[in-house]
């Protein structure tokens, strides 16, 4: 009876893979999440960008917080932004979220 569980014992242990191919699933979830979500928000955030640079005088906005408002002015990262008559605020560049309307000034 000892002797199938010897023969057990010295089977050949099974072939296998090399271990760079246990990184290969991993690397292509990463690439594909790159992709997918990682390329599509970094070109949102360049259009972005670019559109509070071009701001100027007479724009119409739209804030992070909801103000909608025209342009009135701007300083440095800071917009004078027109809501009311006879109503400014100031924000800042960055809590533009969108230009409604560009000023037919250019």
């Amino acid at each position: 009876m000892s002797e199938p569980l010897f023969f057990l014992a010295q089977a050949a242990p099974a072939a296998s893979a090399p271990a760079w191919l246990q990184f290969v699933p991993m690397l292509l979830i990463l690439v594909v999440f790159y992709f997918l979500l990682v390329a599509p928000m970094r070109k949102k955030q360049r259009e972005l960008q670019g559109m509070i640079d071009k701001l100027q005088k007479g724009d119409r906005v739209v804030t992070n917080g909801g103000l909608h408002g025209e342009v009135a002015g701007i300083e440095g990262s800071i917009v004078l932004l027109k809501i009311a008559d006879n109503v400014k605020v100031k924000v800042s560049k960055s809590a533009v979220a969108q230009v409604e309307e560009r000023s037919s000034g250019t």
